[in-house]
């Protein structure tokens, strides 16, 4: 097979991280000598048709040393896999100037946001201090740059969210709130009559009666852009039932569009992203997800940012939508132009 056609039939994900994935894949068959196909793919996150291509690209590596031109020799044959003759690749890989770098920023960070939050794990952490000590040793003058980053964790943004929240529903004030809704890409301005504090899954939530939506609404404070307590008594109305968090915090509405995706390994994200109603696997990394969503005009935008990593497949309508879209921006950008010289007009 030509480096050309196994390329051709690579496994998913960008260049970069196939020849990151190619290279600890050597030095870890090496090391146990005999592997098996079905382990070694789930220990690289991949399916084993990937993991084959990806030895299969092997074959297509030749080494300059110990002798010039000398191709690496492996066998998958039966569910093993054996490597030999591939001992320059064999060595441990090494950082560069700036992955070092990056990682003792990273790692100095960690440490930080550790003791700001008292995370037990992180909190006076020796595992991570002897990480970082060992990591600057090996890195040397390489790693000299990395202490003149100053990083500086700002834990007062949510604090000082949570604790206005706190102020607000002590003095039975309203609040208004900057929010961001991540599902339109836009920040709103409402009042809010803050009615309870929430913690799901790890997040702080503020449960509210909002005034623009004339309904009980339940706010992330990290997507709270800014926030300010008003000279005003709250009056959250008598008809304004708590969200019962037991059932979820997304409760989608009986008249909500079902909105069915099917996803490539990159479009995985919107499973995790967004609550799905449904997900299923289909096989090499596929996803089939359905959502819940009252607007149109979003399933629309989140198929064309999708691109070829998503597929709508129901309901109809959208992916006639969807494609009139597409077909749209297209023709923006066509050089094409009519026989009289004159471009078509622009509407």
């Amino acid at each position: 097979m030509t480096a050309a056609r196994a390329a051709e039939h690579g496994s998913q994900g960008t260049s970069s991280d196939r020849l990151q994935r190619l290279l600890a894949l050597v030095p870890y068959v090496i090391s146990r000598k005999v592997v098996g196909l079905a382990e070694t793919a789930a220990a690289f996150g991949v399916t084993e048709r990937e993991l084959t291509d990806d030895l299969n690209m092997l074959w297509c590596v030749e080494l300059r040393t110990p002798d010039p031109y000398c191709p690496i020799d492996l066998s998958y044959e039966g569910g093993e896999i054996v490597i030999s003759q591939a001992e320059p690749v064999d060595r441990p890989l090494r950082l560069g100037v700036d992955e070092a770098s990056a990682l003792l920023v990273a790692l100095r960070m960690l440490a930080e946001v550790g003791e700001l939050t008292s995370v037990p794990d992180l909190a006076g952490s020796s595992a991570l201090s002897r990480t970082i000590a060992k990591l600057e040793a090996a890195a040397g003058e390489a790693g000299a740059p990395s202490a003149l980053v100053a990083v500086e964790v700002d834990q007062n943004a949510e604090r000082s969210v949570l604790d206005q929240v706190r102020q607000a529903l002590a003095s039975g004030r309203r609040l208004h709130l900057s929010y961001y809704v991540p599902g339109r890409d836009e920040a709103t301005e409402r009042d809010v009559d803050p009615m309870r504090l929430l913690v799901v899954e790890g997040r702080t939530y503020l449960e509210g009666w909002c005034r623009r939506a004339e309904a009980v609404r339940v706010f992330r404070l990290d997507r709270v852009l800014r926030i300010e307590v008003l000279a005003v008594a709250a009056e959250v109305p008598r008809q304004a039932e708590p969200v019962d968090v037991d059932q979820g915090l997304f409760r989608p509405s009986p008249s909500d569009m079902r909105l069915v995706l099917e996803l490539t390994p990159r479009g995985r994200w919107v499973a995790e992203y967004y609550p799905c109603e449904d997900v299923t696997e289909l096989g090499d990394g596929r996803l089939r997800v359905t959502l819940r969503t009252p607007d149109g005009a979003w399933a629309r935008r989140l198929a064309l940012g999708l691109g070829e990593d998503g597929r709508v497949m129901a309901p109809a309508a959208i992916a006639a939508a969807v494609r009139a879209d597409a077909a749209a921006a297209l023709a923006a950008y066509s050089t094409d132009t009519p026989e009289d010289g004159t471009r078509p007009a622009q509407g």
